[in-house]
Formats: C-alpha cells, structure tokens, sequence
C-alpha cells in the first residue's frame, strides 16, 4: 500500500513534501510500550519514547509526521485512532497538519 505524497503546497520544511497515509486505518504502530525512533526521523540521542507518557507520545508522533519520507514508517511507528484522538494537540508545521487534514478530513473535528 502506497502512502500519498503530498503536493509541494503541503511541505513539512523547506524541500521535505509531507507523506500521508492514504487511510488511517493503515496505521497499526504500537499503543503502548517504549519506542526508539531511527536515527533518520530523530537526530538526537534521546530518541526513546514511553507512549505510556502523554509527553513522549505526542512528541513521537510529532517528529514521525514531520520528518518521514517514507509510507512505511508511517505505518509502524502511528496509530490511527490515537492518532485520531491527539490531533488537535499536536505542535505541527502547517504544511504536515494541513496535507494530512486534505486527505483526512475527519481530522479536522477530532
């Protein structure tokens, strides 16, 4: 399954075009536990993170929809229905919140 890539309208940052999934039932990554990002999505060496901690879930999500080029990563690191449930608490860049609210329009009154 291909995840959509957005138009350069919808930029995460300079040059970085936003990759959506093309459906949020499609994102099936851990609930609970402790995550390590790799070292492409998360530079810093502080990359762990305990989704049992409001914090670190939504810094987690944050980074992953900010700075993945790639369907897959979108796919094991993202719940869709947390997802769903943190949205509106999500610091994101205009670009990832509105590329990701065009395709997914229910996001826009989670």
């Amino acid at each position: 399954m291909q995840a959509t890539l957005a138009t350069t309208a919808h930029l995460a940052r300079p040059g970085r075009p936003v990759v959506v999934a093309r459906t949020l039932a499609e994102l099936t990554g851990p609930t609970g536990g402790v995550v390590e990002l790799p070292v492409r999505l998360m530079w810093s060496s502080e990359r762990t993170f305990d989704l049992a901690e409001p914090d670190d879930l939504l810094w987690l999500y944050e980074n992953v929809l900010r700075e993945t080029t790639r369907a897959d990563d979108l796919r094991a690191l993202i719940d869709g229905r947390t997802l769903r449930r943190v949205w509106r608490r999500l610091n994101l860049p205009r670009g990832v919140r509105s590329a990701w609210e065009s395709r997914h329009r229910g996001l826009r009154t989670a």
